[in-house]
């Protein structure tokens, strides 16, 4: 039999945070654990909270105040924090006679078991945790455009190498990131002991757009690599360029002075 952890019919707030670079979950121990994978907590009767390493919390059936007053509470254990943290927001009704289903900030559940929650957990974690590299990959194309702006309008390359190594570095770690953290494109390990939930998982991801997002994310990130690479090429090859006229002028004066010394000893 299903263990409910709230009643039929009631409608509870959810919210995710994305609050940083990775949550070291062993060094949580706040309310009860009920679950290891993902760690599910009973902060207080009604109130819980799912907690993901790669940097996200979904709360549930809390108070605003609660929310802030829990994110304080496990910031000690938060590694490389975000200076604006993300957050998302949804409803979730349950109704036994309803179909599951997410429509605009609305979802609709059957039961209220652990393993429901932590399926809905689980794609709003993804889901904000994405909103924020997206807003990172779109202060990236922010800081290469001017670079490439400048070389269609004016021919000129005002830009170092630096500055372009740093845009590749950025990119590729956002990529490792998504890929090795995050892994959006993988299904929750509660999925192996109850297939039953891959359904409402499918729904889920749909509605949020998660592997279209992923795949979004993907091409951006490629696209500013390649754009930061051939600019760096670009600037390489001026450099290649320069050096070797630098070289020609001094062969040219090293000639010239030769020439020069002939004709005074010709003298």
């Amino acid at each position: 039999m299903v263990k409910n952890l709230y009643q039929e019919g009631i409608t509870i707030p959810v919210s995710a945070y994305a609050l940083g670079e990775r949550i070291e979950l062993k060094d949580i121990n706040l309310g009860q654990r009920i679950s290891s994978s993902p760690l599910t907590i009973c902060v207080e009767d009604g109130k819980y909270a799912v907690l993901f390493r790669y940097g996200a919390v979904v709360l549930f059936n809390m108070e605003t105040e609660e929310e802030e007053d829990f994110v304080r509470k496990i910031r000690f254990a938060i590694s490389d924090p975000f200076s604006a943290p993300k957050i998302e927001e949804a409803e979730i009704i349950f109704s036994r006679d309803a179909e599951e289903s997410a429509y605009n900030g609305i979802i609709r559940l059957q039961d209220s078991s652990v393993e429901r929650l932590q399926i809905v957990a689980d794609v709003l974690a993804k889901s904000v945790i994405l909103s924020y590299y997206e807003s990172s990959i779109a202060e990236a194309f922010d800081r290469v455009e001017p670079f490439a702006e400048n070389l269609q309008k004016k021919g000129k390359r005002f830009y170092s190498s630096r500055k372009l190594l740093e845009q590749i570095g950025n990119a590729l770690l956002i990529q490792h990131k998504m890929v090795g953290r995050v892994e959006v494109g993988e299904n929750p390990d509660i999925l192996w002991e109850r297939p039953d939930l891959e359904r409402l998982y499918a729904r889920l991801i749909d509605e949020y757009e998660l592997h279209d997002r992923d795949r979004a994310l993907e091409r951006k990130l490629d696209l500013i690599s390649r754009t930061a690479e051939t600019l760096l090429n670009l600037l390489q090859g001026t450099r290649s360029i320069r050096l070797e006229l630098y070289i020609v002028i001094l062969i040219v004066l090293e000639l010239l002075i030769s020439i020069f010394q002939m004709f005074l000893w010709g003298k």
